[in-house]
């Protein structure tokens, strides 16, 4: 069939709106109708070349949200009509990690998803007779795409389409790394490095675990607002702080006989190796834990002195929040719905399809939490 996908046909170059030809799902796959999906940074990171394991020609995009249209042979836990966010974190409940409980990182598809291919090893996907990769399982940058059925979460027909498809990425990776990675508990101190979109969804998980001290930290002091709509209790310019920040960040948590200082927990959002230092050092002695958000940029690696970690403090990483997609996703929906948490606020800028390239520049020009490709 023919569908209309923003095509990135090289690193660096601006996507191409264009007429694919994509094949009908194949066993354990099922054909999806796009609806709405977010621009990522992740999105950004590998059109901008920058990704050592991004692929050319692809259709990029794995922040959406749509409806089944038709499923293939061995499909039973969709159907066609069902509402369903699609999933870069697959989850399959059969496979050693799965299983195993300790991780949401399922192997099941790794090895042809990190290809650009199907289970099959084939795409989906052509141009003018050629193949085009699938990208991170998902290809949202598509009105219609195929994914694997465990790379579907099924979600409530209520829900709107430009709101939800946030959580395919953006809201569960933030609010995830809360309540699943760390497991913040009530009364915490906490510091937030970076108040993008993830940043935010950081914030606002902050806030349901209930902690007591959120403190956002950014370059850019538009943000204070947008971390205060959210849950943020204090607001730290790193600009200004400078070579101070880490100081500060510790004097700011020092609370009455706890003279010693740094934060229960501390999250980066940011990417940047040199902040994520910062993030580990702001951390409380004996007992800080450091979450690792961002993706960093190819060959690059974080440090700091081991005494800061012989002394206590944890570093750890975090994948979609920690969140195992088919079970989790349909439950954050329903907070959304219940509005326990906030998404509307977010969604920024809402594009046509032909307008894509705007929102990556929207992006860079820092002018955007997230913004919205409607079909």
């Amino acid at each position: 069939m023919d569908v209309r996908a923003a095509v990135a046909f090289e690193a660096g170059k601006p996507l191409q709106i264009e007429t694919v030809q994509l094949e009908g799902p194949k066993a354990f796959e099922v054909l999806v109708e796009v609806k709405a999906t977010g621009i990522c940074h992740t999105d950004e990171f590998t059109l901008s070349g920058a990704d050592p394991e991004g692929l050319f020609p692809a259709i990029l995009g794995h922040e959406g949200a749509g409806v089944v249209v038709e499923v293939g042979p061995g499909v039973t836990s969709v159907k066609p009509g069902d509402h369903v966010i699609p999933l870069y974190t697959p989850e399959c409940r059969q496979c050693p990690s799965c299983l195993s409980r300790k991780t949401n990182l399922c192997t099941a598809i790794r090895a042809t998803q990190g290809k650009g291919l199907m289970p099959d090893g084939t795409s989906r996907f052509s141009f003018q007779g050629k193949p085009i990769h699938h990208y991170m399982g998902c290809s949202t940058f598509a009105n219609f795409t195929v994914l694997p059925e465990i790379a579907v979460a099924k979600v409530r027909d209520d829900a709107p389409f430009d709101k939800i498809c946030y959580i395919g990425c953006g809201v569960t990776t933030g609010v995830g790394a809360v309540l699943n990675t760390a497991k913040v508990e009530p009364g915490a101190k906490a510091i937030v490095f970076g108040l993008g979109g993830i940043g935010l969804n950081v914030i606002q998980g902050l806030r349901l675990a209930a902690a007591d001290m959120i403190i956002g930290v950014d370059l850019n002091p538009d943000r204070k607002e947008w971390g205060e709509r959210f849950g943020m209790t204090h607001f730290v310019n790193a600009k200004e702080a400078g070579k101070d920040l880490v100081p500060l960040l510790v004097d700011m948590t020092k609370k009455g006989a706890d003279q010693i200082g740094g934060a229960d927990y501390t999250f980066d959002c940011t990417g940047n190796v040199n902040v994520m230092r910062q993030a580990l050092e702001s951390c409380h002695r004996g007992w800080g834990v450091s979450v690792i958000i961002g993706v960093a940029p190819a060959g690059a690696e974080i440090s700091t002195r081991p005494f800061q970690l012989v002394t206590g403090r944890v570093w750890k990483g975090t994948a979609f929040g920690g969140a195992r997609g088919r079970t989790d996703v349909p439950k954050i929906v329903d907070w959304y719905m219940d509005k326990k948490i906030e998404i509307d606020p977010m969604i920024t800028h809402i594009l046509p399809l032909p307008e894509i390239n705007k929102g990556f520049d929207l992006m860079h020009k820092g002018e955007s939490i997230r913004s919205v490709v409607v079909y």
